[in-house]
């Protein structure tokens, strides 16, 4: 049978300064991964038979080569969005349009769709799941698709049904026309593809981030993020670790310090007199110094209200330590820092970021603290105790993770910056106040209890 002739060079109506020129086709098959459309080199790979199912596929890379965005600063315009989620939201995209314009998309399946389905939610590869179900969104794999998640893991249905009915109402409120408009916004972005593509691909960027739902409470929720305005949904796990790209610092002068006072078996003064009974070297004697060094992380979120002034006081007293805030800002995939270094064993910033609303890396920042620390120096953190996922929701399993940190790893929580003198000198309050610090000290009460070992 004589191949089918394809001429991609006839492919016209572009209004976003797609020069014309040859094209090299290629042939491909009707399996999935085995047909594209390569709008920089001009390549495309699309089968030749003359049989449904390979025009359809043609059709498919064809609208391809009419309609989709080319020469973009695809990480200066969608740096936050998964490339994952752009990739498959145009598939769905150009899927839509070709139904519109009378072709048969119930052919676009090649019979891998309800095994891949299986496979994804009993590996538990959610990400890729909500990802791969736009790419078949009114085709005729996705109900095989489903019918795949449903035999690996059926939990996932509900979640999956909320995101496809959202995206379906997203298409549906545009026209054929403005779908498939390739006039470029302010951006430099073709409008067809800013008002579809681009938004199903936010959409689904947030989805892949959440958790999946594990109750009804949960599912509403879930729901409710996908509506225009709604909050970002629980993610159960910490946001990456960013720092800020070194500012503009000057080196302090070494300060008088903290003063800090410590047992020892010599000295003018007799303290603890009880120790020359209990301890086996009679350390009964006060003996002063100035304490330079030392860890404090300070939470910069939008609750702890930290006060600039307190602050500066903090960095001229202890110079030599080392000082660090943070705060994430909800839903950030890692543009924006959410870790900054205040003052480093004698370099301290001239500048303070006033903080991005949430906490998001309690977990990861204490961690970096204690892996930055110097022999037995102490640490400190300045918190609430209110620890929160990368979506700035509170999480039982993340404050579990940071009251783990803070007991295994000696870690003084204070509420003030004002305090954090108070703990390098020795004089701090006893840890028994730890109950005093929401989720997190809760959690180290129960840990305590329990008896359950810390790990570091």
């Amino acid at each position: 049978m004589k191949d089918a002739s394809v001429f991609p060079e006839l492919v016209t109506g572009r209004d976003d300064g797609f020069a014309p020129r040859a094209w090299q086709v290629h042939r491909g098959s009707t399996l999935r991964g085995e047909a594209s459309c390569n709008l920089t080199e001009r390549i495309l790979e699309v089968p030749l038979g003359s049989d449904g199912r390979s025009r359809v596929v043609r059709a498919h890379e064809l609208m391809h080569a009419r309609v989709s965005p080319h020469g973009l600063a695809w990480a200066t315009l969608f740096g936050d969005v998964s490339p994952r989620a752009l990739e498959c939201a145009e598939e769905f995209r150009v899927n839509t349009l070709l139904a519109r314009i009378g072709f048969d998309v119930a052919l676009l399946r090649d019979g891998s769709e309800k095994a891949g389905g299986r496979r994804l939610a009993e590996t538990g590869a959610w990400e890729e799941a909500v990802c791969f179900l736009l790419a078949v969104l009114g085709t005729g794999g996705e109900r095989e698709y489903l019918s795949g998640i449903r035999s690996g893991n059926p939990s996932w249905l509900p979640a999956l049904r909320a995101v496809r009915k959202r995206c379906l109402d997203v298409i549906q409120s545009s026209s054929t026309a403005a779908l498939g408009s390739t006039r470029r916004d302010d951006r430099g972005v073709p409008n067809g593809y800013a008002q579809s593509t681009e938004i199903l691909a936010r959409l689904l960027s947030q989805s892949m981030a959440a958790r999946v739902p594990r109750d009804a409470d949960e599912l509403r929720q879930f729901r409710r993020s996908l509506e225009p305005g709604g909050r970002r949904p629980p993610t159960g796990r910490f946001a990456p670790l960013c720092f800020a790209e070194g500012g503009e610092s000057r080196r302090r002068p070494r300060s008088y310090g903290v003063p800090h006072v410590s047992a020892s078996n010599t000295g003018p003064v007799m303290r603890y007199p009880s120790r020359l009974l209990t301890d086996p070297q009679q350390r009964a004697f006060a003996r002063s110094s100035s304490r330079h060094g030392g860890i404090v992380i300070i939470d910069q979120s939008g609750s702890m209200d930290i006060d600039e002034r307190e602050l500066a006081i903090l960095l001229r007293r202890a110079p030599n330590a080392l000082v660090v805030g943070y705060s994430h800002r909800p839903g950030d995939g890692g543009a924006t820092a959410n870790a900054w270094v205040l003052a480093s064993r004698g370099i301290v910033s001239t500048t303070c970021p006033s903080g991005n609303v949430g906490n998001g890396v309690d977990g990861p920042i204490l961690r970096w603290a204690v892996e930055e620390r110097r022999g037995r120096e102490p640490v400190v953190w300045v918190t609430d105790g209110q620890v929160t996922d990368s979506n700035d929701h509170p999480d039982e399993t993340l404050s579990e993770e940071c009251a783990r940190l803070v007991l295994s790893n000696q870690i003084r929580m204070v509420r003030e910056l004002t305090e954090v003198a108070r703990v390098f000198s020795n004089r701090a309050s006893s840890s028994s106040s730890r109950a005093n610090f929401g989720r997190v000290g809760r959690k180290t009460q129960e840990i305590r209890a329990s008896g359950r070992p810390c790990e570091n």
